[in-house]
């Protein structure tokens, strides 16, 4: 049974980690669901660091209302790098954060979790090399496939993407299918 369809944002920028966006975004729009790329800017051609996928963003960080949204994806890469100095993205995160809206980070999208200073007293885990940081960010680093922690969800590399699947939809209130 489908509950209603959710509205996820994704937070990518260039470089990112192709499979944590493209296996994500197809499962959420598989199980039903409205996917939104937010990036800097909104028409912006996005590709991964590897090369395999591409995505043009909807819309730009600036002009998206975390209200609108039942969940962000943050993938990996260095697509977090690009947005951790944007005031807009760390703006979204912090309200999601406040309003308890799932927000599932993967290898080194929670160092946009720290950089919104959510970390503090939280369980999770990231790209392993990112512990130390993290830990000093007051988060407790769990070298596991995938960590919940109340409305944060987060993963370490691409092979724990289908945990990480999972544990999203699940969170989504739709079962995988």
């Amino acid at each position: 049974m489908m509950e209603h369809a959710k509205k996820v944002a994704f937070l990518l920028a260039h470089d990112f980690e192709d499979s944590e966006m493209k296996n994500p975004y197809e499962a959420i729009v598989k199980n039903g669901h409205e996917a939104v790329i937010i990036s800097l800017q909104k028409g912006m051609e996005l590709t991964g660091k590897h090369r395999t996928v591409s995505y043009t963003s909807h819309l730009a960080a600036e002009d998206a209302n975390a209200a609108d949204y039942d969940a962000v994806i943050i993938p990996g890469g260095e697509s977090p790098s690009h947005l951790i100095d944007n005031k807009s993205v760390i703006a979204f995160i912090k309200e999601m954060d406040k309003n308890h809206k799932v927000i599932a980070a993967i290898c080194h999208g929670p160092l946009l979790l720290e950089r919104a200073q959510l970390l503090e007293g939280r369980n999770i885990t990231a790209y392993p090399e990112l512990h130390e940081e993290l830990n000093d960010a007051g988060a407790r680093f769990i070298d596991k496939a995938v960590v919940v922690d109340e409305n944060l969800i987060t993963s370490r590399t691409p092979e724990d993407e289908p945990y990480f699947i999972e544990e999203t939809i699940k969170k989504l209130g739709v079962a995988a299918y």
